[in-house]
C-alpha cells in the first residue's frame, strides 16, 4: 500500500527518485505513470494497473463512456523503468499537465502513488484540513 508524503528533488531533466518507502509498495523497478485527477501524475505498480484496466475495460467500446474511458485511461500513459536508485523521468507533458516546474511532492494514496507541483499540493492539503 502506498503511505505518507514526501517531497523528493527534482532534476531539471524530470528525473525523480521515487521515495523507498514507496518503492517497496510499488514491488518492481517499473511502474505506469499517467495523468491523474486534480491536475496531478498518477502513478500504479503494474499489476494494480492490471486490475484497474480490467474494471474499466468491461464498458464497451461501443459506447461513448467506454470509449472516453480507453482514451483517457491509455493515451497519456507511459511505462517507466526505475534505475537502482529508483529514479525515473517524468515526461515532458505530464510535468506539464500538472503544472510540474521545481518542486514536487510525492503522495501515497492507497493503491497508487500521486505526483503533484509542491505548491499545489501544499494549497490543496492545507485547504481539505481546514
Amino acid at each position: 500500500m502506498f503511505l505518507g508524503t514526501f517531497s523528493p528533488s527534482l532534476a531539471s531533466t524530470g528525473q525523480v527518485a521515487l521515495p523507498t518507502k514507496l518503492r517497496s509498495a510499488l514491488g518492481s523497478d517499473r511502474a505506469i505513470i499517467t495523468t491523474g485527477f486534480d491536475k496531478c501524475v498518477f502513478g500504479f505498480s503494474l499489476d494494480e494497473w492490471q486490475k484497474l484496466g480490467a474494471i474499466e475495460l468491461i464498458k464497451p467500446v461501443s459506447t461513448s463512456e467506454g470509449r472516453e474511458v480507453r482514451r483517457r485511461m491509455y493515451s497519456e500513459a507511459v511505462e517507466v523503468d526505475l534505475d537502482d536508485q529508483g529514479r525515473f523521468v517524468i515526461p515532458t507533458n505530464l510535468r506539464k499537465y500538472a503544472g510540474i516546474t521545481d518542486k514536487i511532492a510525492v503522495i501515497g494514496a492507497g493503491d497508487h502513488f500521486e505526483i503533484w507541483d509542491k505548491d499545489a499540493w501544499d494549497k490543496l492539503s492545507h485547504s481539505s484540513s481546514s
